[in-house]
């Protein structure tokens, strides 16, 4: 299957259209070191942007084609404002405020069109705009192009179905390879070009609201990300094993819209430093604004989960499983270690009817909000994207009043128009029922935590789960400390770490019922610190726990949301640190893939003046034959402190700073 014959025309049409009469408008960052460049050579409105100097992208066309207005675009007028100021309230975001600033510029276009850009010193983003007359429009497509000058390396998440590559799950590990490498299929965003010495590009989308996501193809001739998007569904046809929609048919075009409206955020963010990438917050500063107003009743926190541990209880006197007895039993577990959440997984209505409404006779639901309520453990609940919008209103009403304080949402698994107006009908019932959510099998995040701050997590992660099947070729000590710097730039991750049984390289193989990760414990531990997850669960087994008091009592305590998060270290595809601060105390913690390393660690990020006691988990001594290995042990800290840490292959670290009395 060929996907660039569309897109290669519009690449020819740019270089046989050139004018050297054609106007440019310029565009810096405030830093200038960033600089664009915009121009609408014969009727083809195209881009580039530098980087103190450096093409970082040759002149490439966008375009938005509206049914009924011109093929053609042009501009015909332009205004610009500098140094924009913002100073953005964040709540349950990887820090408390984010301060935005930017020059923008304004281009308006012929028939009611207009282009906005806006350089950040971060990266580079525009969007389009109509202001028609219509009611509704239809939008036949949308171009887009990245064209690079030279044979950069890329780092490409690929769709996981090559017969239908926009309906998928979103999960999937990177493929890195020079451009003119790639393989002849789309990618979903993010997606990452590096030009070498620590400076890259990435590639992603915000505000998505009634329009589709993007992919993009690599084309390994011109050296380009050719865009493309899942088209509008006209018909669904729904699974017998729990009533998920799929696509049947589509229209021919890839939205129907209002006629007066932005459309989505193109982001390239531009970093120089591979520590920059897991902090970029230009995706949540482009998003819409909170529109649900008051926050003080989303709770986030963690979550004691059954569906990793396939119920896995042992040493008990009921037969585990999805029954009453077996939840009061993650209750219990929950009350005595502090974790706010207790989730019901798939099972607890019987997925293929279709009807979250009818709950199995073995749980009585009413019975366990009571346990949990008296133990100061909430409940959650999961359910089907398709299955509870069809059921939205009752189901919203029905188990908010019932005492449940959110929804898991899972297999949506797609991104055209109609999955995203889902997502939105959905966050805003929720809302208004004051119940939190969040959404796995879901696409990559676009600032949907800005707009709807009750969304706490989303998937769109090839996380911990997929050790109950994958390959032992897959390896997911790389795609740790891989994806912190590409997918996460986008928003939190629903990746479900925790798992208690470890192993190394050579013993690791996929087991379902009683599955095991990759790597060392101190891997799993570390993950509670370098992952962003606002709802953050513990996949493993109450009984799981029970038998390592150490390392739980750890995981329960550590925070979901904190007021300060920084990379001190870290070198994509190799390692990462991060430090995070909740009020006083910090937490920090540390990856590495299957190459055992040394890390030196700087505390000059803490105050001056202020002693911390550490208490720290690092790989054993024998970490790299038996992953379960670790060692806890406890020294003072402060910012002038130096402290070099072993992490064996696939190993890990994490430490929690008190200050001293």
């Amino acid at each position: 299957m060929n996907f660039k014959v569309t897109t290669i025309i519009v690449a020819c049409s740019l270089v046989t259209a050139s004018s050297a009469m054609a106007k440019v408008y310029r565009l810096a960052s405030p830093d200038n070191k960033i600089s664009v460049s915009i121009d609408d050579t014969a009727g083809n409105i195209a881009y580039g942007i530098d980087y103190e100097g450096k093409v970082l992208v040759k002149p490439s066309v966008i375009d938005l084609s509206v049914e009924g207005l011109p093929s053609t675009a042009k501009i015909k007028s332009a205004k610009s404002r500098n140094v924009v100021s913002e100073q953005i309230e964040a709540p349950f975001y990887r820090q408390k405020q984010v301060n935005s600033n930017y020059n923008e510029l304004l281009l308006k276009l012929n028939d009611n069109r207009s282009l906005e850009f806006r350089a950040y010193n971060s990266g580079v983003a525009y969007r389009f705009a109509i202001n028609s007359k219509k009611d509704s429009v239809i939008i036949n497509d949308e171009v887009f192009q990245l064209n690079f000058p030279s044979d950069v390396n890329t780092y490409l998440p690929y769709t996981t179905n090559p017969g239908n590559p926009t309906n998928i799950s979103f999960e999937n590990t990177y493929t890195v390879a020079p451009i003119s490498k790639a393989e002849d299929m789309p990618a979903f965003l993010p997606a990452v070009a590096d030009f070498g010495g620590g400076l890259k590009l990435t590639l992603l989308e915000s505000d998505i609201e009634s329009f589709p996501g993007l992919f993009i193809v690599p084309d390994t001739v011109a050296l380009a990300f050719d865009g493309m998007h899942a088209k509008r569904p006209d018909a669904f046809t729904f699974s017998t094993g729990n009533a998920m929609a799929h696509v049947k048919s589509t229209e021919n075009y890839i939205a129907k819209t209002s006629g007066n409206r932005t459309f989505p955020w193109r982001i390239m963010a531009i970093t120089t430093n591979d520590a920059q990438m897991p902090v970029n917050d230009l995706v949540y500063v482009l998003a819409s604004p909170n529109r649900i107003g008051d926050t003080s009743w989303i709770k986030p926190g963690k979550v004691a989960w059954d569906w990793w541990n396939s119920w896995g209880l042992k040493g008990v006197d009921f037969r585990a499983g999805i029954n009453t007895d077996t939840y009061k039993y993650y209750i219990d577990f929950a009350a005595k270690n502090g974790i706010e959440y207790v989730i019901l997984d798939e099972g607890w209505y019987k997925s293929s009817s279709g009807d979250m409404l009818t709950i199995v006779p073995e749980i009585d639901l009413q019975e366990l909000v009571d346990y949990g309520n008296k133990r100061g453990v909430g409940l959650v609940l999961w359910a089907v994207f398709s299955v509870l919008d069809r059921q939205l209103d009752e189901a919203c009403d029905r188990y908010s009043k019932m005492g449940i304080k959110g929804f898991k949402v899972d297999f949506l698994d797609r991104d055209d128009q109609e999955a995203v107006d889902m997502a939105y009908r959905i966050a805003e019932k929720a809302a208004k029922h004051k119940m939190f959510l969040d959404y796995h099998g879901f696409y990559k995040p676009s600032g949907l935590n800005r707009t709807f701050p009750h969304l706490l997590n989303f998937e769109g992660v090839y996380g911990l789960e997929q050790c109950k099947w994958q390959d032992a070729k897959v390896d997911h000590p790389l795609y740790d400390v891989t994806m912190p710097f590409i997918r996460m730039m986008a928003g939190p991750v629903d990746y479900t770490p925790g798992a208690m049984r470890n192993a190394t390289r050579i013993d690791w193989k996929p087991v379902y019922y009683n599955p095991v990760s990759m790597g060392t414990r101190c891997h799993q531990m570390g993950e509670y610190v370098v992952f962003d997850a606002p709802f953050l669960m513990l996949c493993d087994s109450p009984s799981s726990y029970e038998d390592e008091a150490e390392c739980t009592e750890y995981l329960a305590a550590i925070p979901t949301v904190y007021d300060e998060t920084i990379i001190p270290t870290a070198e994509m595809g190799n390692y990462i640190v991060t430090a995070r601060r909740s009020g006083k105390d910090w937490f920090v913690g540390g990856l590495t893939n299957w190459s055992s390393r040394d890390v030196d660690l700087d505390f000059s990020f803490l105050p001056e003046g202020v002693t911390y006691e550490a208490t720290m988990f690092v790989d054993g001594m024998n970490a790299h034959r038996l992953a379960t290995d670790y060692k806890k042990k406890s020294q003072t800290i402060d910012r002038n402190s130096r402290i070099k840490i072993h992490m064996a292959p696939g190993g890990g670290f994490a430490m929690r700073l008190t200050p001293g009395k």
